[in-house]
């Protein structure tokens, strides 16, 4: 009886993902009505006890609601339960907060896109690391750069829901799209970013040689100098206002 269990418990995990693989598409929108049981037996090959369970778990995911004698139908995307809104992030003490959470997540990410990585997602972040810093170099705003690079990383660990933290954050996951970031620091802007260029350039050679310890200690270093730069603001703020 057990490895029935198990065996089915297999079976609705794989109709699970590809259902939500169509909603996450957008092939199924939201309000959508779901195929009928008889239907989703026959696309995916499985028994009536399969198909409820795997609706069953869709259900506790909040992707999708049944109404009884009416069919099953697809929810809105749930909210993220991390409590992440980019517009909330305004103050300097915001941005420090997400550079905390971002040093343990993205510390991570490059350690494991360092060891997954394709040579077409190693392509990709040169792209990306080249435009940031051609327009670093051209005086132009390089956060469209900056956090397409860091979400490319994110991508190469195979994990989507490194890339899913990432994007919801949008521009909050670079200090500088959301505060004058040189001024604060008292520092030149091309001394600064050539900084920021450099700390860019060794996250991306150790990715590109697969060394995930190098990779994670120059991800590391990246953000918490810009942890430890915007700190160092912060003191001088907070002893002017006072």
């Amino acid at each position: 009886m057990v490895p029935t269990q198990r065996k089915h418990r297999s079976l609705a995990h794989g109709v699970v993902e590809q259902i939500s693989a169509v909603i996450r598409d957008g092939m199924l929108k939201p309000g959508d009505k779901l195929p009928t049981e008889s239907s989703l037996m026959a696309q995916h090959g499985v028994s009536r006890t399969v198909v409820r369970e795997a609706i069953s778990h869709l259900q506790a995911a909040g992707l999708v609601q049944t109404r009884h004698g009416i069919g099953t139908f697809v929810l809105d995307r749930p909210q993220s339960g991390l409590g992440l809104d980019a517009e909330n992030i305004l103050t300097l003490r915001d941005v420090l907060a997400i550079l905390e959470l971002r040093i343990g997540v993205e510390t991570e990410t490059a350690g494991l896109a360092a060891s997954r990585r394709s040579e077409l997602q190693v392509n990709e972040l040169a792209g990306a690391l080249a435009e940031m810093q051609q327009a670093m170099a051209e005086g132009r705003s390089a956060v469209d750069a900056d956090k397409r690079f860091h979400l490319l990383i994110a991508q190469a660990t195979g994990n989507r829901y490194f890339a899913d933290i990432l994007e919801q954050l949008g521009n909050a996951i670079i200090p500088r799209a959301r505060l004058n970031t040189p001024v604060l620091e008292q520092d030149k802007p091309a001394d600064f970013l050539e900084r920021v260029s450099r700390e860019h350039d060794d996250i991306f050679r150790a990715i590109e040689r697969r060394d995930p310890e190098a990779a994670r200690a120059a991800m590391r270093t990246h953000l918490s100098n810009s942890r430890e730069r915007l700190v160092q603001a912060q003191r001088r703020l907070e002893g002017a206002a006072g």
